[in-house]
């Protein structure tokens, strides 16, 4: 389970997570100029303290708000206009065991009453959405299964769940289903079913290859059962397998590192995502933090995970990958897309059913209630579910849209003259003129192009394309 572009990102346990990075302020100060603030933000402490740092949306989850539900209400009452693609996400917030590091929603000591009862809601929450004038009819293009972890449910629990969401929601013009998945909880008869069901992405969530890293981490899988999972998973012929890695977990060498990245390059996975190693606030690392009065994370410091993740990708390239994202590689980029990534940070309808999970329909961001218990009661009484929400500006669409592709390591400045009728490159002249003196952004024909220096920064780089209210304020 690692997870950062699932579901517009992060289904976390609660609503008060501090940015690791937050800009605070006197309000009283003079607003920064521009290379004041870039100096704040790559000249952050070394040290990896408590809080999120990874970006996964704008405007901060913060500014969302329990008293604009009814914006919600007004987006789904009008049809989507012509054109508008349509995912959908379904959290499975199911686990064998609660990782150190995790702070997604999600449960260790349900029984399979309450996994049923939690299925029944989430079609019950999906059939609500159908009847509505902005999803019914449509068809999604792309179907993420996020946790959590998804494999955990049995091949007849997967095979109902699917059969009934495509009994709602059609998957005929579906052009991906991503699944994200433990080693440990797969077996050839239930990876055989998820590629009946139709997944073409399974992503395993392996984080590390060493079995000592694996305990103390709290992963509930070994190493053994990386490698079985994965050669089932080559026989059964997924298109598109996926091993996620985590840079900096607590205990990790320069030697296990190196041992991943000969690892990665045995299996040759079609994708590699690679993520470094944050520690919020209700994760059990910092819980252990508190009880020893420690403010230093015990795990790798961001110089060393930034450079173990470049020294991943440089291996990658030597070996005929492409490294397309901040956190990603793929061998061949021709064949091997991320659907749901890339449509979703273009602006596209996502339904997110299930407990803590994000939405975003037609500019309107909104979260699920954040527990199993209110969750289930909304959906018994016959009640969309949402927690949160906030209704976008046409500004902040852009700049959502800006920031998430920019992850991407370039952006294309035509794209937003077409959607937005602004020109990026003048709008954020300031931002864009501060990286190329840094030497860190080049411009190619139409395109904006960030150097791997900047792309292992990303997360803090993008603050400064916030607007002005946002910048200084928690992000989630």
């Amino acid at each position: 389970m690692a997870k950062r572009d699932a579901n517009a990102l992060n289904t976390h346990t609660h609503y008060s997570v501090a940015s690791a990075h937050s800009l605070a302020e006197s309000p009283r100060a003079m607003p920064p100029t521009t290379a004041e603030l870039f100096d704040r933000l790559l000249t952050d402490g070394d040290d990896t303290t408590a809080g999120n740092y990874f970006v996964a949306n704008y405007p901060p989850f913060s500014f969302w708000d329990k008293d604009k539900v009814a914006e919600v209400r007004a987006v789904i009452a009008s049809p989507a206009p012509q054109g508008t693609p349509l995912g959908v996400y379904f959290h499975i917030p199911f686990c064998r065991k609660r990782c150190h590091f995790c702070y997604f929603r999600v449960y260790t000591d349900k029984n399979a009453d309450d996994i049923k009862g939690y299925l029944d809601h989430g079609m019950r929450e999906l059939e609500m959405y159908a009847h509505t004038p902005r999803i019914a009819g449509r068809k999604p293009k792309f179907v993420y299964f996020g946790g959590g972890t998804p494999s955990y449910l049995s091949v007849a629990q997967l095979t109902s769940l699917t059969d009934r969401m495509k009994a709602l929601l059609s998957w005929d013009e579906v052009e991906e289903v991503a699944f994200e998945a433990e080693p440990g909880t797969l077996t050839e008869a239930k990876l055989t079913a998820l590629r009946q069901i139709g997944v073409t992405r399974l992503s395993l969530g392996v984080e590390n290859f060493d079995k000592h890293i694996l305990e103390i981490n709290g992963r509930a899988h070994r190493e053994d059962e990386i490698y079985r999972a994965y050669n089932f998973a080559r026989s059964v012929g997924f298109p598109q397998i996926n091993i996620d890695l985590i840079a900096g977990m607590v205990e990790e060498t320069d030697e296990n590192w190196q041992r991943n990245i000969a690892k990665l390059i045995e299996l040759q996975p079609d994708s590699v995502t690679i993520y470094q190693m944050e520690v919020p606030f209700n994760t059990g690392i910092f819980k252990q933090m508190q009880a020893e009065g420690k403010l230093v994370a015990p795990v790798a410091c961001w110089h060393t995970k930034r450079r173990w993740v470049n020294e991943a990708f440089t291996a990658l390239e030597q070996n005929g990958y492409t490294v397309t994202s901040a956190t990603t590689a793929v061998r061949d980029p021709q064949k091997t897309k991320f659907v749901y990534r890339d449509e979703l940070w273009k602006g596209a309808d996502l339904l997110g059913l299930g407990v803590a999970s994000f939405s975003h329909l037609g500019g309107v961001h909104f979260q699920n209630l954040p527990d199993f218990e209110s969750y289930s009661a909304a959906v018994e009484k016959g009640e969309l579910p949402i927690g949160r929400a906030m209704r976008t500006t046409t500004e902040e669409q852009l700049i959502r849209e800006l920031i998430l592709q920019l992850k991407l390591g370039r952006v294309s400045r035509s794209y937003f003259t077409e959607k937005f009728s602004v020109d990026v490159s003048q709008r954020f002249d300031a931002q864009f003129a501060e990286l190329k003196r840094r030497g860190l952004l080049t411009e190619s024909g139409d395109w904006l192009v960030l150097d791997r220096s900047a792309l292992l920064k990303i997360d803090v780089i993008l603050h400064a394309f916030f607007l002005p209210q946002h910048q200084n304020a928690r992000y989630t």
